[in-house]
């Protein structure tokens, strides 16, 4: 069981005042301690009803937001990742950005060994975008283009 103090700075999590904010906010993102450095794991975390706007027009996007990654030292906390993924909701971003972005938040937040962030948004104009980003370090580069070339080939299936 974790201590007190390993949960010092999440705040989120069991606070019944919680705000939704709408508009990108990183700095709601809150981690705690990886309890098992020496292990070589891999947690993936599903958003399946994401939503930001089209930076032109304005409209809602609607996505499907997968995020997996190796922890080094930190790990996202749940509530907080989606309060931030939330904090989208008024965004106005092309879909590729918004998944390099989520990345990057991340990547900066926890130094994870390996990271990756698949998007499936939802058709519009008959075209479903799905962008993939990823990045790791010196010890997962080939694991970085292993994926790369795999995304290549997935196209996601109605579950």
């Amino acid at each position: 069981m974790r201590e007190k103090k390993e949960l010092k700075g999440i705040t989120h999590l069991g606070n019944n005042n919680t705000v939704y904010t709408s508009d990108y906010n990183p700095e709601l993102l809150e981690t705690f301690e990886n309890k098992h450095p020496e292990n070589e794991y891999v947690v993936t975390l599903d958003c399946p009803e994401f939503t930001t706007l089209c930076p032109k027009t304005g409209q809602p996007d609607f996505g499907h937001i997968v995020i997996s990654y190796i922890p080094r030292n930190r790990m996202v906390e749940s509530k907080s990742l989606k309060l931030y993924l939330f904090s989208f909701r008024n965004h106005g971003d092309f879909h590729e950005d918004v998944v390099n972005i989520i990345m990057k938040d991340l990547w900066k937040l926890m130094d994870p060994k390996y990271i990756e962030v698949k998007g499936f948004f939802m058709p519009r104009g008959g075209i479903s975008i799905h962008p993939f980003a990823n990045m790791g370090d010196i010890d997962h580069q080939k694991l970085i283009m292993q994926r790369q070339l795999q995304a290549f080939d997935t196209v996601r299936k109605n579950d």
